[in-house]
């Protein structure tokens, strides 16, 4: 659930069950020292990620993960055009101030949680409909068709 300024802490709902287990592995596997920070990842980048992604690939994406995931995916509104990889990296850490290295471990724990709710037939699809670069960030080889 995304949580609600307005309600003290101690009656807000806790998160569901999945969404637990997609933070602990985000804090697993991306090293994060404490479970909010595996959660400030998580949020920006499936916010950034919302802002990428149009279509049934969208819809697809958001019915696989945690329901506050997916909430936090589908309340963005998709960018005219999309942006590659790296300047999908860029904008993140311009949007937080980190580095560019911190951003770019944050993008690759978390859509790697993201990879393994989504399974391999929907992230495939997924980057058919980005930019070039982020098969390295869902944690794929970034191939290309020779000339």
């Amino acid at each position: 659930m995304i949580s609600d300024a307005r309600v003290p802490l101690e009656h807000q709902q806790p998160y569901g069950t999945a969404y637990e287990q997609m933070l602990e592995k985000v804090r697993y596997e991306g090293a994060y020292p404490t479970r909010e920070r595996a959660d400030e990842a998580v949020r920006l980048v499936l916010a950034g990620l919302g802002r990428q992604l149009t279509g049934d690939e969208r819809v697809d994406l958001a019915a696989c993960l945690p329901l506050e995931a997916a909430r936090i995916l589908t309340a963005q509104i998709p960018a005219p055009q999309p942006l590659t990889g790296w300047a999908f990296v860029k904008d993140l850490a311009s949007r937080t101030g980190a580095s560019l290295a911190t951003t770019r471990w944050d993008t690759g724990s978390v859509l790697s949680a993201v990879a393994a709710h989504a399974g391999p037939d929907l992230v495939t699809r997924v980057l058919h409909q980005l930019p070039a670069g982020y098969a390295l960030l869902f944690g794929r080889a970034e191939l290309t068709r020779a000339a």
